[in-house]
């Protein structure tokens, strides 16, 4: 809300009011809540972020070349034990402090960590799935998220899907079994920039996603939706990242995820008719 309300030179003013946080500088937000309510839309508030306004990881490198960690570029962040080792004790921290402070203000709201879920097969991503599942094993943390990860050089769209098959499946067996939370699929999405690019792949990729989403939801998994990286609004072109998605510029895409929404909201009426 603040980065479409406010141009970035602009946006310290906005922070300063929240960090007054009367109720008259949420009007705004209750404006949203209740535009939403009325559209039987749900979205995640979130608390912090990854851009520069906020520190995010920039500023886990930026402590990290203070200490003199030998550092060459922001993406070490993913990579660097150091690095790594700062953002761990800082989701630790968050769970043991500010989750119980967030639930004693709201109890009804949904508490997640917001951590990408970065592992697979390999042996170092098996430690990192190990300090996942351990941050989300919480009980006060209600929901589990994960988010597409990087595209594998070197692979055609196959290859990559098959990848994007297993990494989902992984994620979503760890949820049910381990966790025993409901999971959402928080980022994904179809670059423009990818060689041999066209909207039709972007649709079929985004088909095959939301058809597992849903085939999971179906047949008694945790899984409980996912966001489509990114849909954007006309003049919004500084945003593009290759990912994004004007609807009223692409029908065909639109046509896709109204599909999916209304697929999800039809499975979720019938589910609660059989609770009843």
């Amino acid at each position: 809300m603040m980065n479409v309300a406010a141009p970035p030179s602009q946006r310290y003013k906005v922070s300063n009011v929240f960090h007054e946080a009367t109720a008259a500088s949420l009007t705004g937000l209750d404006f949203v809540i209740f535009e939403a309510r009325k559209y039987i839309i749900c979205f995640i508030l979130t608390l912090s972020n990854n851009y520069h306004d906020f520190g995010g990881r920039p500023q886990y490198v930026n402590w990290a070349r203070a200490a003199g960690v030998p550092i060459n570029k922001d993406d070490d962040f993913y990579t660097n034990a150091v690095v790594k080792g700062y953002c761990k004790n800082h989701v630790k921290g968050w769970v043991q402090e500010m989750a119980p402070f967030v639930k004693s203000i709201n109890t009804k709201h949904l508490l997640s960590v917001g951590m990408k879920g970065f592992y697979g097969d390999s042996i170092p991503n098996r430690k990192h799935r190990f300090y996942y599942l351990r941050r989300h094993v919480a009980k006060i943390i209600n929901m589990v998220l994960f988010y597409q990860i990087y595209r594998v050089s070197g692979q055609n769209d196959n290859a990559q899907m098959e990848f994007m098959q297993r990494w989902m499946s992984s994620h979503w067996t760890d949820s049910k079994t381990i966790l025993k939370k409901p999971l959402v699929f928080a980022e994904f999405g179809k670059s423009n920039k990818d060689p041999g690019y066209t909207t039709s792949v972007r649709d079929s990729f985004l088909n095959t996603v939301h058809t597992s989403i849903y085939n999971s939801a179906r047949n008694g998994g945790t899984i409980g939706g996912g966001f489509v990286w990114q849909i954007l609004a006309e003049g919004m072109d500084s945003y593009y990242d290759g990912y994004e998605i004007v609807l009223s510029q692409n029908p065909s895409t639109s046509s896709v995820i109204a599909q999916q929404s209304n697929k999800m909201m039809t499975f979720e009426h019938i589910e609660k008719a059989n609770l009843k």
